[in-house]
């Protein structure tokens, strides 16, 4: 997703533009006091263990449940919001852009100036999950199986890449830098 400010900035490479502080919504559920309240309340205290948000717990209870995954997105994605908008005031690129993966189900296009929609084919994605975070098949499925096809946001978004290990992805990426900077 995209964010444009309208003030100058340097040119590609990307190595100019600065990306969202990472893993800002982890960072807002293991260290917002409010927000581990409101989680904890949400899901009991098995929510949260010595080391921060039991992130297999809670996983296993939003999707599972939608209702406790619809309250928990009520929770956090104000506050993510607001971090952003803190973090975008502080930028002085011409693009600052903002990974969302339910982006469109959040209703959160309209926040944003542009949005880029990264595909990739469903046995490739649960591949890359289960390398990334030793998750299981099931539990990549049913977070899968909570967001939108990819069939239904591609006419949502303003740009698509596709991320399938076939198409070069830096080809796609430079040729999106270079239309936003044109507008």
């Amino acid at each position: 997703q995209l964010h444009s400010s309208s003030q100058d900035s340097s040119a590609w490479p990307p190595s100019t533009h600065r990306l969202r502080p990472h893993n800002s919504r982890k960072r807002i559920l293991n260290f917002d006091p409010e927000i581990i309240k409101q989680v904890t309340f949400l899901l009991g205290d098995k929510a949260y263990n010595e080391f921060g948000l039991d992130r297999a717990f809670v996983a296993s209870q939003i999707f599972s449940d939608d209702s406790k995954r619809i309250e928990i997105n009520k929770i956090v994605h104000p506050k993510v919001k607001e971090n952003f908008n803190e973090f975008c005031a502080q930028q002085n690129s011409e693009l600052v852009f903002n990974e969302a993966a339910i982006i469109f189900e959040t209703g959160g296009p309209s926040f944003y100036d542009k949005t880029i929609l990264v595909t990739a084919p469903a046995d490739l994605r649960i591949a890359r999950v289960l390398k990334r975070d030793n998750s299981t098949i099931e539990d990549v499925q049913k977070r899968m199986d909570a967001q939108w096809p990819d069939s239904k946001k591609v006419s949502l978004a303003d740009y698509v890449i596709i991320n399938d290990n076939e198409t070069p992805v830096l080809t796609q990426i430079e040729k999106i830098i270079t239309d936003l900077r044109s507008i």
